[in-house]
């Protein structure tokens, strides 16, 4: 692994997730002000992300069990490094339609903090699915 590599090493606490649409540039919070989260790097060349809404209730019903689905983002797998960006092939997801995928994601390093950019896709939380992208900001722990 290259020295770039080994500065992604650790665990990453979530600060900030937010979308924002490519025509407007318009940003959100569809998570909240202070959702939770962490992402993990390890030295063997695994990662593991979870990252969930700040609100959310136990899931006692079907109704509240979908909410929390609906709130919750956790995958795993190897990853590798290609320039400004990672890729992962999963292993296990939230999703199933994710596992045995690689997902791609863009990031900039800055000291502590690690900002993480989805490609821009049709975003599935916003009415008619214009195109948007996520943006996540993690700080070291």
């Amino acid at each position: 692994m290259s020295e770039r590599d080994t500065k992604l090493h650790g665990c990453w606490r979530l600060v900030s997730f937010d979308t924002e649409l490519q025509e407007s540039k318009e940003r959100s919070q569809p998570w909240g002000a202070d959702p939770n989260g962490y992402l993990i790097f390890g030295s063997d060349g695994r990662m593991m992300v979870l990252v969930t809404a700040e609100t959310r209730e136990p899931g006692n019903t079907d109704k509240k069990l979908l909410a929390l689905f609906r709130t919750v983002m956790a995958y795993t797998g190897r990853y590798r490094i290609d320039g400004d960006r990672f890729i992962v092939r999963i292993d296990a997801s939230w999703n199933e339609a994710w596992n045995a995928s690689e997902q791609e994601r863009f990031y900039k390093l800055d000291g502590d903090t690690l900002d993480v950019f989805t490609a821009w896709m049709p975003n599935p939380l916003v009415s008619g699915n214009p195109i948007g992208r996520g943006i996540l900001s993690f700080r070291r722990e």
